[in-house]
């Protein structure tokens, strides 16, 4: 199994930027992709961004242009939040998909607020 751990949240002005960390420790004999997704207090979960490869890479539309994830070797994934809006505060949750299955990180809260 792959234990998955979060950190970088935090309280951020509008227009601020933000890191988010995802560190990665288990087995994982392919590793298919990782990622983020969100959650706003009284919203669904909502995808923001995934990695594939380097080259392969998406996006929401709300955080397209503004938001950048990547990798640091195969057990480290960022998400480089940039230009922060008051929409974006939610709980970030980080994921990997491998081996056939998912694993969820517990979550970090970003706080966008003056």
């Amino acid at each position: 199994q792959v234990q998955l751990v979060e950190s970088g949240g935090g309280l951020v002005q509008p227009g601020g930027s933000l890191r988010l960390s995802c560190a990665a420790s288990g087995s994982i004999l392919s590793l298919n992709s990782m990622g983020w997704y969100r959650q706003a207090p009284g919203k669904e979960r909502e995808f923001v961004a995934e990695i594939i490869s380097a080259a392969i890479r998406n996006y929401a539309d709300s955080v397209k242009g503004r938001f950048t994830i990547f990798r640091d070797g195969a057990k480290n994934m960022f998400l480089q939040m940039n230009s922060l809006k008051s929409e974006d505060t939610a709980v970030y949750y980080c994921y990997c998909r491998y081996d056939g299955m998912n694993s969820w990180g517990k979550g970090t809260l970003v706080t966008v607020s003056s």
